[in-house]
């Protein structure tokens, strides 16, 4: 009774030695999935390092700056707006409230509106590239993302994004922070020209996904990736595998 109650309380990711293998069979407790666990982890144990790979999402799967303009113009049709190809600040409140006192607030309630995250389209190639980028030998994909500050809609909005363009299993793969440093991973592929942090260096190396704002940052030996339409993203990641 007391092995059977502790059984209960073992995760099925924790993984068991042989001797304890064996006890559970002969009594009959030890679970399809905790088999398949214990065999996962040999499997595992006998194969090279996996490469971890977070990949950042507003800008770079979903397009968060095409909403915006589309959003904040049929709002606001009487108010100057900033062309896409002429946006040079990471942060679009930054660079709105140049051009009037009251823009910067009006910015900020494009994003901060319910469906805003939700009903982000996805840049083209996104969600595809992902997906194979998963199934990739030796490589983990997570989605690493930073929440608004005012988050009353953008946390679960993110989540439900994820599930409506990726499926279900993908949220288990979700990373939202408002510190990426602290996420331990081997590549970030994230469109911030410059991201800060408690660590410095982070344990990754940020590959700096194209927008109109940093096209003309120095990459300081960042490699840059401009679209998920060709095979470019696929030779990044081969590149990394050589490295780890």
């Amino acid at each position: 009774m007391i092995l059977c109650l502790c059984l209960r309380k073992i995760s099925p990711r924790v993984f068991l030695n042989t001797n304890q293998q064996l006890l559970f069979k002969k009594r009959g407790i030890m679970s399809t999935r905790t088999r398949k666990s214990t065999h996962a982890h040999r499997t595992f144990g006998s194969s090279q390092k996996r490469l971890r790979v977070l990949v950042d999402m507003d800008q770079v799967l979903c397009d968060f700056e095409g909403s915006f303009l589309v959003k904040y113009r049929e709002k606001y049709p009487e108010e100057p707006f900033i062309p896409l190809e002429e946006r040079n600040t990471f942060y679009i409140a930054d660079q709105y409230a140049k051009l009037e006192p009251d823009m910067q607030d009006k910015a900020r309630d494009i994003w901060n509106a319910e469906g805003f995250f939700l009903n982000l389209p996805e840049i083209k190639g996104g969600c595809q590239a992902l997906t194979e980028m998963s199934q990739m030998e030796d490589v983990d994909v997570f989605i690493c993302t930073s929440p608004l500050t005012f988050y009353k809609y953008c946390l679960q909005e993110k989540f439900k994004w994820v599930e409506d363009h990726l499926g279900p299993d993908w949220i288990s793969r979700l990373v939202i922070t408002k510190d990426k440093t602290m996420v331990h991973g081997d590549v970030l592929i994230d469109d911030k020209p410059r991201i800060r942090g408690v660590r410095d260096p982070p344990s990754w190396k940020q590959v700096l996904f194209t927008a109109p704002y940093n096209q003309k940052v120095d990459l300081r030996g960042r490699q840059r990736l401009n679209t998920w339409t060709d095979d470019c993203w696929r030779d990044i990641i081969e590149d990394f595998k050589k490295r780890i």
